[in-house]
């Protein structure tokens, strides 16, 4: 049974530890919203909920690129800043997702922000795998 499991494990590595970095990278994405939302800014007002949502999204992906780069996809890219460049512009799109889905649940259709932001983070996690297998950690392209 472990070699069953194991041989599981190894078929689907990529995807098993993106599933546990982005659930990690979605729970600091979370945790510093809610923080910025319930200590200091106000999510009625649409400024200050996108303020928190960028903040957000800026601790969360730093966290991502570094997590993803070592156990995700194993990357020995010899240019990080080239990597991690090509990372955060990738992710500028699904922040540009994620603050449309969020200003038209929220804003547009009065949907309580913390719900909204659970409902954006399924399509944004899926779209950054897709992001970062594509265009960002391409196997043998980045490497030496």
């Amino acid at each position: 049974m472990k070699k069953y499991i194991y041989s599981l494990y190894i078929k689907y590595k990529e995807i098993i530890n993106y599933l546990i970095v982005g659930v990690l990278t979605t729970i600091i994405s979370l945790a510093v919203y809610y923080l910025c939302t319930i200590t200091f800014l106000n999510p009625k007002n649409a400024f200050q909920l996108q303020l928190a949502n960028v903040i957000s999204w800026i601790v969360s992906v730093t966290f991502a690129y570094f997590t993803n780069r070592k156990y995700v996809f194993e990357s020995k890219n010899p240019h990080i800043f080239k990597e991690a460049s090509a990372f955060f512009l990738a992710r500028v799109g699904t922040l540009l997702m994620d603050m449309g889905i969020m200003f038209l649940c929220v804003t547009l259709m009065g949907m309580n922000d913390k719900i909204a932001k659970l409902i954006s983070q399924v399509v944004v996690i899926i779209s950054n795998y897709i992001f970062s297998k594509l265009f960002v950690f391409k196997k043998g392209q980045n490497e030496k």
